[in-house]
């Protein structure tokens, strides 16, 4: 079974079953989801009144922005990035200048990863490189 986040109308229909006196083997079975998922959801989310799914849905969402995949760059040093590179700034001296002047830093790398995104979506930030660097193509042997 392939893992998904629980949604929203999913964890509405937890509660109804729980209200309904259902047991966990019985939702998971119902909603095609491993026990454990649905033993977990309640663990995590059951308060004082009970389980209550727009509280628990608000939890999964502040728990999903605040893990470590979540984006840790604010917009505003993106624009400080974009505005550098309009000056014909180097990614490398972008991200030195961000450090030296005690800014939240970004390396080198991930200016280069948010250009070629940008690129992807139909963007020109990398116009703004100073060297426009062919990409290598893979050799096609016989």
């Amino acid at each position: 079974m392939i893992y998904t986040h629980l949604t929203r109308d999913e964890r509405y229909q937890i509660a109804i079953l729980v209200k309904a006196n259902f047991n966990q083997s019985e939702i998971a079975k119902m909603m095609d989801r491993d026990k454990s998922s649905i033993s977990r959801e309640l663990r995590r989310n059951r308060g004082l009144r009970g389980y209550r799914p727009k509280q628990a849905n608000d939890k999964a969402q502040e728990r999903r922005l605040a893990c470590a995949n979540s984006p840790r760059v604010a917009d505003s040093t993106w624009a400080v990035v974009e505005e550098k590179l309009a000056e014909a700034w180097s990614p490398e001296q972008i991200s030195g200048h961000l450090e030296a002047s005690h800014q939240p830093g970004v390396s080198y790398e991930s200016i280069y990863q948010y250009i070629y995104a940008d690129k992807r979506a139909g963007g020109t930030l990398h116009k703004t490189l100073r060297c426009q660097k062919t990409r290598k193509k893979t050799q096609q042997w016989p």
